[in-house]
């Protein structure tokens, strides 16, 4: 199985969580390889980046993170794969024009990509009404996540006839708290879902 981690927003390829995905995987499954690409561009970019991977590789899942959570849910849709989202970003255009304002876009975020008004219509445009494919989505939520709205997710992820399986606890925090704890159930969810 080839598992591509997407990381959030100000994350990169060596966020904590891929890491500790990667390391998990090579001391209990070496058999299967953790990709780890760069999300720091446009969205419309990143999408491509990552479905031009999904084709290339065999047996592909994904784990997503906050904006890569949002990521993977039109990446579902569009390759019918699973995936393990974290905190998923149900609205991440509303939400960076609330954490920005107006005048703080367009918004540096690394040295080579700066995130602008154009890119945040476009994360509004790519997203869908509802979960394609949800039966291969398993959602995990943290009640004390402090920079999304939980039940956001909880609502989207539920609905009737696209209902994908959500795990919430309570406390915790947007970095997903005991994620290394979880990665048993995450690899064994993907390994029954990608059958």
């Amino acid at each position: 199985m080839n598992i591509i981690y997407l990381h959030g927003f100000k994350s990169n390829s060596d966020s904590i969580k891929g890491r500790l995905l990667k390391q998990y995987c090579a001391e209990h499954l070496p058999d299967i390889k953790i990709h780890l690409p760069d999300l720091n561009m446009p969205p419309v970019e990143a999408l491509k980046q990552i479905s031009e991977l999904i084709e290339a590789l065999e047996d592909v899942a994904l784990v997503g993170s906050s904006l890569g959570g949002f990521y993977a849910t039109q990446l579902v849709a569009k390759h019918n794969i699973p995936a393990v989202l974290i905190n998923p970003a149900m609205r991440p255009w509303l939400l960076f024009r609330k954490l920005f304002a107006v005048e703080s876009v367009p918004y540096p975020v690394t040295e080579h990509w700066t995130l602008d008004n154009a890119q945040l219509q476009q994360l509004e445009q790519l997203a869908i009404p509802f979960a394609r494919h949800a039966e291969k989505i398993l959602v995990l939520l943290q009640q004390g996540d402090e920079v999304l709205a939980y039940r956001e997710a909880q609502r989207y992820y539920s609905a009737p006839a696209h209902s994908s399986l959500i795990m919430t606890e309570a406390h915790g925090s947007h970095g997903m708290d005991n994620f290394a704890e979880k990665l048993p159930m995450v690899l064994e969810f993907l390994s029954y879902s990608i059958k």
